[in-house]
C-alpha cells in the first residue's frame, strides 16, 4: 500500500448558523463528538466563542464567525471567510431562524413578517450561496435547510412563521433538483417541538416535545445518510400528515380558540 493510500483522511467540516443556542448549539456538539471540524456562525459571536471555549475543545477543531443572516452581505462574508480559513465544508446547515406571532391588521407586524422572511428564507439562500460553486467544482457536499412541521399547515397567529417554513421546504426541494447532477445533496430537516429558547415561550401544548440534544442526534444521522426530507420525531410527522388531509372546515374547528404565538410587541 502506498503512503498516500495509508494516509488518514482529514476531519470533515460542518458550517452551522445559529450556533449560539438551541438546535444549532446541539448540532455543533453532536458533530464535534463525531470527530468533525466546525465553522460556527452567530450574531452573538462573543457568546458563541465563550461557549466553545468552555467545552474545552482543541482550538484547531473549530472557528467562530460573527454574522447576521438577515444581512445578506454579512452571512456571505462569513461563508467566504470560512472558505479561506478552513476550506470547503462537507456540510452546511442553515439553522438560524426566528419564530414570532403576527396580526396582519397591525401595521408593525408587516415589518415583523418581512424580517421573518429575511432571516428564515433569504438568509438561508445567502448561507448556501458561497458554497454552491465550490461544492459543484468538488463534486460533493451537503446543504441542509432546517424547516418546521409548522410548514405543513397554516396555524392562526403564526402566518409569518408557517409561510416562511413552507418556503424553506419548497426552496430546498427546488435546490435539490438544481444540484442533483452536481453531486451536491440537499437535505430538509423538519423539527417538531424541540425544547429551545425559541419554544419555551409558547402558550400552548407541544406534543412529542424532545430535547435539543436528542433532536440533534437524529438530525445528524439523517444528514449523514443524505436523506432528502426527514421529520423529527417521526410521531410528529404522522400527526402533521393527518392534519394535512383534514377537511378545512374540520381543521378550522379543531384550532378554534387555540392560543396564538406571542407577537413581537
Amino acid at each position: 500500500m502506498s503512503a498516500a493510500l495509508g494516509r488518514p483522511k482529514p476531519p470533515r467540516l460542518a458550517f452551522i448558523t445559529g450556533a449560539s443556542s438551541g438546535i444549532g448549539q446541539a448540532l455543533a456538539q453532536c458533530f464535534f463528538d463525531a470527530g468533525w471540524q466546525l465553522a460556527l456562525v452567530a450574531r452573538r459571536e462573543a457568546e458563541l466563542r465563550a461557549w466553545a471555549v468552555g467545552q474545552g475543545w482543541p482550538a484547531e477543531r473549530w472557528r467562530v464567525y460573527g454574522a447576521d443572516v438577515a444581512q445578506t452581505d454579512s452571512i456571505v462574508a462569513a461563508g467566504h471567510a470560512c472558505l479561506a480559513a478552513q476550506g470547503v465544508p462537507d456540510v452546511v446547515i442553515a439553522n438560524a431562524g426566528i419564530s414570532v406571532g403576527i396580526d396582519t391588521a397591525e401595521r408593525g407586524d408587516i415589518d415583523v413578517m418581512a424580517q421573518t422572511f429575511a432571516i428564515n428564507n433569504v438568509g438561508m439562500a445567502a448561507t448556501f450561496h458561497p458554497f454552491i460553486g465550490p461544492m459543484r467544482s468538488r463534486g460533493s457536499g451537503t446543504l441542509v435547510g432546517i424547516a418546521s412541521v409548522a410548514s405543513i399547515r397554516g396555524l392562526p397567529g403564526h402566518g409569518a412563521y408557517c409561510a416562511s417554513k413552507a418556503g424553506v421546504v419548497s426552496y430546498c426541494e427546488s435546490l435539490r433538483g438544481e444540484l442533483r447532477d452536481a453531486g451536491v445533496k440537499v437535505v430538509t430537516i423538519v423539527p417538531g417541538y424541540v425544547d429551545t429558547p425559541l419554544t419555551r415561550g409558547n402558550r400552548y401544548g407541544m406534543p412529542f416535545l424532545m430535547s435539543a440534544e436528542a433532536f440533534a442526534k437524529r438530525a445528524v444521522q439523517a444528514i449523514e445518510a443524505g436523506t432528502s426530507y426527514r421529520v423529527i420525531p417521526w410521531q410528529m410527522g404522522v400527526a402533521a400528515k393527518l392534519l394535512r388531509v383534514l377537511p378545512n372546515a374540520l381543521f378550522d374547528r379543531l384550532l378554534a380558540g387555540r392560543p396564538r404565538k406571542a407577537r413581537k410587541t
